[in-house]
Protein backbone atom coordinates (compact mmCIF):
# COMPACT_ATOMS: atom_id res chain seq x y z
CA UNK A 1 0.00 0.00 0.00
CA UNK A 2 1.35 3.40 -0.92
CA UNK A 3 1.42 6.11 1.75
CA UNK A 4 -0.02 9.16 -0.02
CA UNK A 5 -0.43 11.22 3.20
CA UNK A 6 3.11 12.52 3.05
CA UNK A 7 2.67 13.64 -0.56
CA UNK A 8 -0.58 15.40 0.28
CA UNK A 9 0.99 17.19 3.23
CA UNK A 10 3.94 18.16 1.05
CA UNK A 11 1.65 19.52 -1.64
CA UNK A 12 -0.30 21.54 0.90
CA UNK A 13 2.97 22.94 2.25
CA UNK A 14 4.11 23.93 -1.24
CA UNK A 15 0.73 25.50 -1.97
CA UNK A 16 0.85 27.50 1.28
CA UNK A 17 4.42 28.63 0.53
CA UNK A 18 3.45 29.73 -2.99
CA UNK A 19 0.45 31.60 -1.57
CA UNK A 20 2.67 33.47 0.91
CA UNK A 21 5.10 34.39 -1.87
CA UNK A 22 2.23 35.61 -4.04
CA UNK A 23 0.82 37.72 -1.22
CA UNK A 24 4.23 39.31 -0.67
CA UNK A 25 4.45 40.17 -4.36
CA UNK A 26 0.87 41.50 -4.48
CA UNK A 27 1.33 43.46 -1.27
CA UNK A 28 -0.85 44.08 1.78
CA UNK A 29 -4.36 45.53 1.81
CA UNK A 30 -5.73 48.54 3.65
CA UNK A 31 -8.69 48.63 6.05
CA UNK A 32 -11.17 48.75 3.16
CA UNK A 33 -9.61 45.76 1.42
CA UNK A 34 -7.83 47.74 -1.29
CA UNK A 35 -4.44 46.41 -2.34
CA UNK A 36 -1.63 48.77 -1.32
CA UNK A 37 0.77 49.85 -4.04
CA UNK A 38 4.53 49.53 -3.72
CA UNK A 39 6.18 52.97 -3.92
CA UNK A 40 9.49 53.77 -5.58
CA UNK A 41 12.20 56.38 -5.12
CA UNK A 42 13.03 58.65 -8.03
CA UNK A 43 16.24 60.69 -7.89
CA UNK A 44 16.78 63.63 -10.23
CA UNK A 45 19.16 66.55 -9.84
CA UNK A 46 19.12 67.70 -6.20
CA UNK A 47 15.84 65.96 -5.48
CA UNK A 48 14.55 62.61 -4.31
CA UNK A 49 10.86 61.79 -4.63
CA UNK A 50 8.55 59.10 -3.28
CA UNK A 51 6.21 57.98 -6.06
CA UNK A 52 3.44 55.43 -6.52
CA UNK A 53 3.37 56.15 -10.25
CA UNK A 54 5.78 58.02 -12.52
CA UNK A 55 3.31 60.89 -12.91
CA UNK A 56 2.41 61.20 -9.22
CA UNK A 57 4.82 62.40 -6.53
CA UNK A 58 3.76 61.78 -2.95
CA UNK A 59 6.75 63.43 -1.25
CA UNK A 60 9.87 65.27 -2.37
CA UNK A 61 13.06 66.31 -0.61
CA UNK A 62 16.38 67.99 -1.25
CA UNK A 63 18.95 65.21 -1.24
CA UNK A 64 21.60 67.47 0.30
CA UNK A 65 19.23 68.98 2.89
CA UNK A 66 16.71 66.27 3.83
CA UNK A 67 15.33 68.16 6.86
CA UNK A 68 14.22 71.15 4.76
CA UNK A 69 10.47 71.57 4.24
CA UNK A 70 10.43 71.80 0.47
CA UNK A 71 6.65 71.85 -0.12
CA UNK A 72 4.58 74.86 1.00
CA UNK A 73 1.70 73.01 2.64
CA UNK A 74 4.04 71.03 4.91
CA UNK A 75 5.06 74.31 6.54
CA UNK A 76 1.47 75.53 6.76
CA UNK A 77 0.35 72.36 8.54
CA UNK A 78 2.88 72.95 11.30
CA UNK A 79 0.98 76.09 12.33
CA UNK A 80 -1.11 73.66 14.40
CA UNK A 81 1.80 73.90 16.84
CA UNK A 82 0.72 77.46 17.66
CA UNK A 83 -1.98 76.09 19.97
CA UNK A 84 -0.34 73.83 22.58
CA UNK A 85 2.07 74.64 25.35
CA UNK A 86 5.67 73.47 25.60
CA UNK A 87 6.69 69.83 25.07
CA UNK A 88 3.79 68.81 22.80
CA UNK A 89 2.90 65.23 21.99
CA UNK A 90 2.25 65.12 18.25
CA UNK A 91 0.34 62.43 16.39
CA UNK A 92 0.85 62.12 12.65
CA UNK A 93 -1.22 60.13 10.13
CA UNK A 94 0.83 59.37 7.02
CA UNK A 95 4.62 59.06 6.89
CA UNK A 96 5.42 59.41 3.19
CA UNK A 97 8.93 60.76 2.79
CA UNK A 98 8.85 62.06 6.36
CA UNK A 99 9.34 65.78 5.63
CA UNK A 100 7.53 66.99 8.75
CA UNK A 101 8.88 64.14 10.88
CA UNK A 102 12.47 65.09 10.08
CA UNK A 103 11.87 68.79 10.56
CA UNK A 104 10.15 68.41 13.93
CA UNK A 105 12.64 65.82 15.17
CA UNK A 106 15.56 68.13 14.36
CA UNK A 107 14.23 71.56 15.26
CA UNK A 108 11.73 70.79 18.05
CA UNK A 109 13.58 68.56 20.52
CA UNK A 110 10.88 69.35 23.09
CA UNK A 111 8.25 67.51 21.00
CA UNK A 112 7.37 63.81 20.96
CA UNK A 113 6.20 62.25 17.69
CA UNK A 114 3.98 59.22 17.13
CA UNK A 115 3.51 58.44 13.43
CA UNK A 116 1.20 55.89 11.82
CA UNK A 117 1.59 54.66 8.24
CA UNK A 118 -0.52 51.87 6.76
CA UNK A 119 1.84 50.92 3.92
CA UNK A 120 4.81 48.85 5.16
CA UNK A 121 6.63 49.47 1.89
CA UNK A 122 6.60 53.22 2.61
CA UNK A 123 8.05 52.61 6.07
CA UNK A 124 10.68 50.37 4.48
CA UNK A 125 11.99 53.38 2.53
CA UNK A 126 12.55 55.57 5.60
CA UNK A 127 16.35 55.36 5.33
CA UNK A 128 16.18 56.42 1.67
CA UNK A 129 14.66 59.69 2.87
CA UNK A 130 16.85 60.20 5.95
CA UNK A 131 14.05 59.59 8.45
CA UNK A 132 15.62 58.97 11.88
CA UNK A 133 15.33 55.62 13.59
CA UNK A 134 12.78 55.27 16.36
CA UNK A 135 13.94 56.64 19.68
CA UNK A 136 12.53 58.14 22.87
CA UNK A 137 11.02 61.03 20.87
CA UNK A 138 9.92 59.25 17.68
CA UNK A 139 7.86 56.12 17.13
CA UNK A 140 6.61 54.94 13.72
CA UNK A 141 3.84 52.32 13.69
CA UNK A 142 2.48 50.30 10.75
CA UNK A 143 -1.27 50.37 11.21
CA UNK A 144 -4.51 51.70 9.79
CA UNK A 145 -4.55 55.44 10.52
CA UNK A 146 -8.23 55.63 11.45
CA UNK A 147 -8.00 52.67 13.83
CA UNK A 148 -4.81 54.10 15.35
CA UNK A 149 -6.42 57.43 16.18
CA UNK A 150 -9.66 55.88 17.43
CA UNK A 151 -7.99 54.08 20.35
CA UNK A 152 -5.99 57.09 21.61
CA UNK A 153 -8.48 59.48 23.24
CA UNK A 154 -7.00 62.52 24.96
CA UNK A 155 -3.45 61.66 23.92
CA UNK A 156 -2.25 64.43 21.60
CA UNK A 157 -1.64 68.16 21.70
CA UNK A 158 -1.32 68.25 17.91
CA UNK A 159 -2.61 65.96 15.15
CA UNK A 160 -1.23 66.23 11.61
CA UNK A 161 -3.25 64.30 9.01
CA UNK A 162 -1.62 63.88 5.60
CA UNK A 163 -2.61 60.35 4.63
CA UNK A 164 -2.68 59.77 0.87
CA UNK A 165 -2.35 56.89 -1.54
CA UNK A 166 -2.24 56.91 -5.33
CA UNK A 167 -5.99 57.66 -5.48
CA UNK A 168 -6.05 60.51 -2.96
CA UNK A 169 -7.29 60.54 0.63
CA UNK A 170 -8.32 56.98 1.63
CA UNK A 171 -12.04 56.71 2.46
CA UNK A 172 -11.34 55.71 6.08
CA UNK A 173 -9.57 59.06 6.63
CA UNK A 174 -12.48 61.18 5.43
CA UNK A 175 -15.50 59.96 7.38
CA UNK A 176 -17.40 61.90 10.07
CA UNK A 177 -16.35 59.18 12.52
CA UNK A 178 -12.68 59.70 11.73
CA UNK A 179 -12.92 63.43 12.42
CA UNK A 180 -14.85 62.72 15.62
CA UNK A 181 -12.04 60.39 16.68
CA UNK A 182 -9.49 63.11 15.87
CA UNK A 183 -11.41 65.51 18.12
CA UNK A 184 -11.46 62.90 20.89
CA UNK A 185 -7.73 62.17 20.47
CA UNK A 186 -6.83 65.81 21.14
CA UNK A 187 -6.23 67.11 24.62
CA UNK A 188 -8.14 70.26 25.63
CA UNK A 189 -6.49 73.18 23.85
CA UNK A 190 -5.07 70.92 21.14
CA UNK A 191 -5.28 71.40 17.37
CA UNK A 192 -5.61 69.35 14.21
CA UNK A 193 -4.34 70.21 10.73
CA UNK A 194 -5.38 68.33 7.61
CA UNK A 195 -3.90 68.53 4.13
CA UNK A 196 -6.81 68.76 1.66
CA UNK A 197 -5.67 68.08 -1.89
CA UNK A 198 -9.06 66.83 -3.07
CA UNK A 199 -11.94 68.04 -5.20
CA UNK A 200 -14.42 67.57 -2.35
CA UNK A 201 -12.50 69.69 0.17
CA UNK A 202 -15.71 71.46 1.23
CA UNK A 203 -17.16 68.15 2.39
CA UNK A 204 -14.19 67.61 4.69
CA UNK A 205 -14.56 71.15 6.07
CA UNK A 206 -18.27 70.61 6.73
CA UNK A 207 -17.50 67.45 8.65
CA UNK A 208 -14.85 69.21 10.70
CA UNK A 209 -17.28 72.01 11.56
CA UNK A 210 -19.91 69.50 12.61
CA UNK A 211 -17.46 67.92 15.05
CA UNK A 212 -15.40 70.87 16.33
CA UNK A 213 -17.95 73.68 15.93
CA UNK A 214 -18.35 76.33 13.20
CA UNK A 215 -16.06 78.81 14.95
CA UNK A 216 -13.35 76.21 15.58
CA UNK A 217 -12.29 75.61 11.97
CA UNK A 218 -10.08 77.68 9.68
CA UNK A 219 -9.06 76.88 6.10
CA UNK A 220 -5.91 78.29 4.52
CA UNK A 221 -5.41 78.11 0.76
CA UNK A 222 -1.90 77.69 -0.59
CA UNK A 223 -0.97 80.49 -2.97
CA UNK A 224 1.27 78.39 -5.22
CA UNK A 225 -0.52 75.05 -4.96
CA UNK A 226 -4.01 73.57 -5.15
CA UNK A 227 -3.77 72.35 -1.58
CA UNK A 228 -5.82 73.71 1.28
CA UNK A 229 -4.93 73.16 4.91
CA UNK A 230 -7.81 72.91 7.38
CA UNK A 231 -7.21 73.66 11.06
CA UNK A 232 -9.63 72.58 13.78
CA UNK A 233 -9.10 73.01 17.50
CA UNK A 234 -10.45 72.44 20.97
CA UNK A 235 -10.66 75.52 23.18
CA UNK A 236 -9.41 79.04 22.58
CA UNK A 237 -7.48 80.40 19.63
CA UNK A 238 -3.75 81.05 20.08
CA UNK A 239 -2.83 84.30 21.80
CA UNK A 240 -1.02 87.24 20.14
CA UNK A 241 2.34 85.99 21.38
CA UNK A 242 1.93 82.47 19.96
CA UNK A 243 4.35 82.88 17.05
CA UNK A 244 7.08 84.42 19.20
CA UNK A 245 6.59 81.75 21.84
CA UNK A 246 6.83 78.88 19.36
CA UNK A 247 9.94 80.24 17.63
CA UNK A 248 11.79 81.40 20.76
CA UNK A 249 15.25 79.85 20.87
CA UNK A 250 14.81 77.89 17.62
CA UNK A 251 17.49 77.37 15.02
CA UNK A 252 17.69 80.11 12.38
CA UNK A 253 16.84 77.62 9.63
CA UNK A 254 13.61 76.67 11.38
CA UNK A 255 12.65 80.31 11.93
CA UNK A 256 13.30 81.21 8.29
CA UNK A 257 11.04 78.42 7.07
CA UNK A 258 8.21 78.79 9.57
CA UNK A 259 7.91 82.46 10.54
CA UNK A 260 6.18 83.72 7.36
CA UNK A 261 3.53 81.00 7.38
CA UNK A 262 3.01 81.14 11.14
CA UNK A 263 2.40 84.88 10.95
CA UNK A 264 -0.03 84.39 8.05
CA UNK A 265 -2.04 81.78 9.95
CA UNK A 266 -1.94 83.84 13.15
CA UNK A 267 -3.29 86.87 11.25
CA UNK A 268 -6.11 84.76 9.80
CA UNK A 269 -6.98 83.50 13.27
CA UNK A 270 -7.10 87.06 14.61
CA UNK A 271 -9.36 88.26 11.78
CA UNK A 272 -13.17 88.09 11.93
CA UNK A 273 -14.35 84.48 11.48
CA UNK A 274 -14.49 83.24 7.90
CA UNK A 275 -14.38 79.88 6.23
CA UNK A 276 -11.39 80.27 3.92
CA UNK A 277 -8.36 82.51 3.92
CA UNK A 278 -6.42 82.91 0.65
CA UNK A 279 -2.70 82.31 0.61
Amino acid sequence: MRDTGGNERGNRGITAWLQRCWERVRGPVDASGRRLRRPSVRRYGRYAALQFTRQQTQSRMLADDPDHLLIDYTRTMLAAMLWPSARPRIGMVGLGGGSQVKFIHRYFPDATLEVVENNPWVVGLRREFGIPDDDARLQVAIDDGAAFVAVRPGRYDVLLVDGYDETGIPPVLSTPQFYADCHAALRPGGALSVNLFVAEADLHVERLRAVFGPGQVLVIEEARMRNQVAFAWRGARPGPDAVARLLAGRDAAAIAQLQPVLERVAAALAAPPSTTTPG
